[in-house]
């Protein structure tokens, strides 16, 4: 018997067969879905108590958790190795190749959970060949455990079911789906930790997705900021195979589905990539392969978890034939991120869809109508039960919108805790300075910010600001974090630290603070100094007077107009709006640092 707490040996005990389930003939090992007549699925204490039931009946399989939520609950983890290697240590050694595949990061959305249970089942219980000897599979079942706990009918208005189903967000309603870089959840910090000691080669999230009605049970997402050869496996080996073999299962896929005009399939499709909040832009960043899977909602929950999964089952075949080929794409894209020559090129980290390059595609869609609601005067698309095949472009050819030459290192200065943290959190490498240094470095100068009129995802987005790159001498206290960009996260990094794309720590409000004037002037100082100042230089009078003509909310604001020669004083803090992070090139800078050992 393996060890596991007596919290959970309780649960085992009390939920190993589900109250009021009995009168449906079943085996002993029938998951929740299948016992309810696939319409319903466990909630948390039943999928523990199942996990540990598998735990208990199989060698191959082993019941873990990697962390614990903001209610106390833990994150649940199954480990399948068919030579009961169940620490990363083991698992490296064997040179299996690792798949981790994740359910209920929205907890309203379980089909990743009851597929992979019956999953782990037939293969420990009913020997299912999946030739597995080369390969350990991870698998979380419940990611957003407090959220899979505020359990309802009233889920999600158009997802037809199961009966009832978790919360999308955690209990302080996060969305862990746009968590993974800031990792502000405890739940996500323990998935960092979890990545980062596994180190798994293959992802798979398990969605279900809204939108319009269409044949398809399942849509896959799987490209990234990644040109390193893994986008090019996914597109041409692992999609190509995975859609036949999907064909084939019953369960056919498609590319997942937004329109190029909302809920308006004639319209078109258009691709997009996914960034680091995001889990598979997270984990392509990371170098490592990542699919998104979305089941229809419409279809019903046994058709979503049976094509959840055939995904499962399929991508484990396609990964014994091509283990060798992932391994290699995946250690020279790490090698080559990890080098000199990545640094010298630049650093894609935004991008968008060409809206004039599209190719056609054969879409098997649903029958619909478009009318004016006589109720709101907009458009109402009224979908009918006839399928059709439609010839629509997709636009998916994407177009550079974000370039940076990568620095040596950034340096985060000591005072930023909370930046550096993060770093410790997403294994990347940094060493602290063990004295403060004076140091050349590039760095931003902000001016001009604008936020976001509400929050989002418990934070005040930057939504634009004026940029300005100024060269400077700052001295960095002891401590300070110097992160090299020569490592395999070296993309990641870029997105931290670069301003200028959505991901960044800067437009998450992680620096707000450096905008903020704490030192004012009062106006009957500044009245007479404003008169000396230009009485010294005159020209400052006409840039005054042509700011006013301008401006006029300026030219109405008689203090802003003293502001404005206040900040022109050596009085004025020049530190607001200058980024705390610099960028460092100077090899011998770099090379005289001291470090922390």
């Amino acid at each position: 018997m393996k060890a596991f707490s007596l919290h959970m040996f309780l649960i085992f005990l009390v939920f190993s067969i589900p109250v009021g389930m009995q009168a449906q003939p079943s085996g002993e090992f029938d998951t929740w879905w299948e016992r309810s007549g696939f319409t319903e699925t466990p909630r948390y204490d039943e999928t523990v108590a199942y996990c540990l039931k598998l735990d208990e009946a199989s060698s191959v399989i082993s019941f873990q958790h990697f962390g614990t939520s903001l209610q106390g609950r833990d994150l649940p983890l199954l480990i399948l190795d068919k030579d009961g290697f169940f620490t990363p240590e083991a698992v490296d050694k064997s040179g299996k190749i690792k798949l981790l595949v994740q359910g209920c990061v929205h907890a309203g959305e379980t089909e990743g959970k009851d597929a992979g249970l019956a999953l782990f089942r037939d293969i420990a219980m009913k020997n299912k060949n999946l030739n597995l000897d080369s390969i350990t599979i991870l698998f979380i079942p419940i990611f957003n455990a407090d959220g899979h706990e505020r359990f309802t009918p009233y889920t999600r208005i158009n997802q037809n079911g199961p009966k009832e189903a978790g919360w999308r967000t955690t209990a302080n309603n996060l969305n862990l789906n746009r968590d993974y870089l800031k990792a502000d959840a405890p739940e996500m910090q323990a998935w960092l930790e979890l990545f980062n000691r596994w180190d798994p080669d293959f992802f798979i999230d398990c969605h279900t997705t809204d939108g319009a009605d269409y044949q398809y049970p399942v849509t896959m997402e799987y490209d990234g900021f990644n040109d390193e050869g893994l986008s090019q496996w996914l597109s041409e080996t692992f999609v190509p195979e995975i859609t036949q073999m999907m064909e084939k299962s019953g369960s056919p896929v498609f590319k997942y589905v937004s329109f190029r005009k909302w809920h308006d399939p004639r319209s078109g499709l258009v691709g997009y990539v996914p960034g680091p909040r995001f889990s598979t832009g997270y984990v392509t960043a990371r170098n490592r392969f990542a699919l998104l899977v979305e089941t229809h909602m419409l279809k019903d929950y046994k058709t979503r978890v049976t094509g959840t999964y055939h995904v499962l089952e399929n991508t484990l075949a396609i990964m014994a034939r091509e283990k060798s080929r992932m391994k290699a794409i995946l250690c020279t894209a790490d090698s080559y991120t990890a080098s000199g020559k990545f640094r010298k090129e630049p650093c894609l980290i935004g991008c968008e869809p060409s809206m004039t390059d599209s190719i056609m595609v054969k879409f098997r869609g649903i029958d619909y109508t478009l009318e004016k609601s006589d109720l709101t005067g907009g458009k109402w698309y009224q979908y009918n039960s006839t399928p059709v095949e439609f010839t629509l472009p997709l636009f998916d050819s994407q177009l550079p919108t974000l370039l940076v030459q990568l620095p040596r290192a950034y340096i985060v200065p000591a005072e930023w805790k909370e930046i550096i943290s993060r770093l410790q959190w997403h294994g990347i490498r940094y060493d602290l300075l063990a004295e403060s240094a004076t140091i050349p470095v590039e760095n931003y100068k902000f001016s001009n910010p604008r936020w976001n009129k509400e929050p989002f995802e418990g934070r005040q987005i930057i939504s634009s600001v004026e940029t300005d790159t100024v060269i400077t001498a700052r001295t960095f206290a002891r401590g300070s974090a110097v992160v090299w960009t020569d490592q395999p996260a070296a993309r990641l990094i870029a997105f931290m630290f670069e301003p200028a794309t959505e991901e960044s720590f800067l437009k998450w409000g992680f620096f707000n603070a450096i905008f903020e004037e704490k030192e004012y002037v009062e106006t009957y100082v500044m009245e007479k100094m404003a008169r000396e100042m230009i009485r010294k230089d005159p020209t400052l009078k006409t840039k005054f007077d042509r700011l006013k003509a301008e401006n006029p909310e300026f030219a109405s604001n008689p203090y802003q107009q003293l502001l404005w020669f206040y900040r022109l004083t050596p009085y004025y803090d020049q530190s607001v709006g200058l980024y705390p992070v610099g960028k460092i090139d100077e090899g011998k800078t770099l090379d005289s640092l001291k470090f922390i050992q």
